[in-house]
């Protein structure tokens, strides 16, 4: 089975368990959130208006928060943005966040991993879930 199938086969458990429909809007959303890393409401309601009109940014939010509902997405706030990480291909991973324009990169590291884990068990702690954002200036703004 195709990564794409899962995640709309993964999609649609979730909608029928609530009873909510597939529409062709949901998927239009999904076809274009999985061609991304991550991704904001507004940045997929720009690139998705040009395809379908009709697409309002509500719908969009509603769709991207089903998706982490779903456990296809997840949601990332950095500051007063939230983006919407395409958790379907990719481990664990952290960021490296610009405050000056924005721009994210992600990175995993092997050794920050295994320095958290064992900060964690010194101090007695079993680490679930974790995120890592680290804030500065990229090399553009920093000039």
């Amino acid at each position: 089975m195709s990564k794409a199938l899962k995640e709309i086969s993964a999609l649609k458990d979730h909608l029928a368990k609530h009873q909510l429909k597939l529409t062709r809007q949901r998927e239009l959303i999904l076809a274009m959130f999985l061609k991304m890393e991550h991704i904001s409401a507004e940045q997929m309601y720009r690139l998705l208006a040009k395809k379908d009109p009709h697409i309002g940014l509500a719908t969009i939010y509603r769709t991207l928060n089903l998706f982490c509902e779903a456990g296809l997405a997840q949601a990332r706030h950095f500051g007063t943005q939230t983006q919407f990480d395409n958790v379907s291909h990719k481990g664990h991973h952290d960021h490296l966040i610009c405050t000056g324009c924005g721009k994210i990169v992600e990175f995993e590291n092997c050794d920050i991993e295994r320095l958290q884990e064992e900060v964690a068990k010194r101090n007695g702690f079993t680490i679930k879930t974790h995120k890592l954002e680290l804030y500065g200036l990229c090399a553009a703004c920093h000039h």
